[in-house]
């Protein structure tokens, strides 16, 4: 398995706070596995528990959605958990199978309505997850800004400029 840590495109938590989104970055040392994140999550503020959205290298994502003690995980593709630590415990939380080193299509595996009391269906999260030409930051950018907090998350990760 690929050390993770140096690998972490960006790793940040969403929450609303009296109404309003808030974005923070997670720490590097919370991304390691799906427990660590989900732990982290819930030590935020907020009303409705906090999304966790982590890109590493360039290959795949993680969303998990923490509610008081339920913790809901989307991972992008299942082939990432051959490699990386977090992909291999989004399956092993989701109770999956490691897949096969000889599968080379994408693909996705979780709860697709973690996000869709705040607006993101999981009709339209599944066709997101269908592009595969789409990176994954640009993918989370997207669910961040059909989710209501996109400027925030794009300032969070780097997204815009000064």
């Amino acid at each position: 398995m690929t050390v993770i840590i140096d690998a972490v495109d960006f790793a940040v938590a969403a929450f609303r706070e009296d109404g309003d989104w808030q974005v923070a970055e997670v720490t590097h040392d919370h991304v390691s596995d799906v427990e660590s994140l989900a732990s982290a999550l819930r030590r935020l503020p907020g009303d409705g528990g906090a999304v966790g959205m982590v890109a590493i290298d360039d290959d795949f994502f993680v969303v998990v959605r923490v509610a008081g003690t339920q913790t809901r995980v989307l991972l992008s593709d299942v082939t990432a958990a051959t490699e990386w630590e977090l992909a291999a415990s989004a399956v092993e939380f989701l109770g999956l199978p490691v897949p096969d080193d000889d599968i080379d299509d994408l693909e996705p595996a979780g709860d697709l309505e973690l996000l869709s009391d705040l607006g993101m269906q999981a009709v339209d999260l599944a066709a997101m997850l269908d592009d595969e030409e789409a990176y994954p930051d640009e993918v989370l950018s997207d669910i961040a800004r059909r989710l209501g907090f996109g400027p925030l998350f794009d300032d969070a990760v780097g997204f815009t400029s000064a």
